[in-house]
């Protein structure tokens, strides 16, 4: 243990320029926190998904459909089944987001990657399994839904809730909202 501490611990002449080399490197990390608005990831605001401009024609059709009153995001393309498998997929869908954005890599069109469809479908069915398997509320729509059980719900259900956006040119106008600039007031002037 002696050893390992000893390796890890500068000599003496060196802890200062160790110490601020840390605290430059530590600064910068939250400098690049701060300003790349990181911890708004862990919220549920549709708000932080339009971070992204690219993301700007999914956020505007969002707010025209009826799913903006009762599902945010993160409630159809997060799985919910428990709190690990969700904060990963949150993790690594994130960090293939923001590199692609950091680097320039992001399509004109975006489609879904394969593991973000099997999540939407998991979540179609979780908030609408009443009316798949309700006899009650539309008749015989359980034996109608079982018909296509090997096809994904917006083959049929096209229009929920994006539309058929593809790209910005298709709501050239769309107003997204903009979270709080990282610049404080007094260092703009």
């Amino acid at each position: 243990m002696k050893k390992l501490l000893s390796f890890l611990i500068p000599p003496p002449e060196w802890r200062a320029v160790a110490v601020i080399i840390i605290g430059v490197l530590v600064g910068l990390g939250m400098y690049a926190m701060y300003s790349s608005k990181a911890l708004s990831y862990l919220s549920d605001s549709p708000a932080t998904c339009v971070n992204c401009h690219i993301m700007a024609p999914q956020y505007a059709t969002w707010q025209h459909s009826s799913h903006r009153e009762v599902a945010t995001c993160n409630d159809c393309h997060v799985p919910h089944d428990n709190v690990f498998r969700t904060y990963y997929f949150k993790a690594m869908d994130g960090m293939r987001h923001a590199t692609m954005f950091t680097l320039r890599l992001e399509p004109q069109n975006i489609f879904i990657k394969e593991a973000g469809i099997e999540v939407v479908q998991e979540n179609c069915i979780r908030c609408h399994n009443n009316l798949i398997t309700d006899s009650k509320l539309l008749v015989q729509t359980s034996s109608f839904h079982e018909k296509f059980e090997d096809r994904l719900c917006w083959d049929c259900h096209r229009e929920v809730p994006h539309g058929r956006v593809k790209s910005l040119s298709s709501t050239p106008y769309a107003r997204v909202p903009m979270l709080p600039s990282p610049v404080p007031d007094w260092l703009k002037n």
